[in-house]
């Protein structure tokens, strides 16, 4: 089984993700470690976040607060069973459409490979016609 741990900039409109093996608290924090060295340390960034238990800081791990607290993060939990307030949502609806749709792969890797080809697609044609209006209907459902 394949993870895949995903960040989407609004003011740049990239999308960033890791395909992972697992997708446990230490996987999360290595990804906001990469998420934070995209933008210098003075600059605060928010990150949305779904309730997913890797993401929270409960009292028994507080690593994530942590972490954030001291990298100059700002944690923002979207309420339960309200994923769609969050703007990734719509990027993995594209994904999937331009990417995974009817497709059967040979393998994990080639499906990350896959997935990994498409961030950079879609990085680089983030304006193309087709994915901004999936985007858009995705964004509004």
């Amino acid at each position: 089984m394949r993870h895949l741990l995903a960040a989407y900039d609004l003011s740049t409109d990239k999308l960033y993700g890791h395909v992972k093996t697992k997708k446990g608290r230490s996987e999360f924090l290595a990804f906001l470690r990469y998420v934070r060295s995209l933008h210098p340390p003075q600059v605060r960034i928010a990150i949305v976040l779904d309730n997913f238990s890797p993401h929270l800081s409960t009292k028994k791990d507080t690593r994530v607060g942590d972490r954030a607290r001291a990298n100059n993060v700002e944690l923002a939990y979207s309420p339960h069973y309200a994923s769609w307030l969050n703007r990734i949502e719509a990027q993995f609806t594209a994904l999937r459409y331009f990417c995974l749709d009817g497709t059967d792969h040979q393998s994990h890797e080639a499906l990350a490979f896959l997935i990994r080809r498409y961030i950079a697609w879609r990085n680089r044609n983030a304006q193309n016609k087709a994915l901004r209006e999936l985007v858009k209907r995705a964004n509004v459902a």
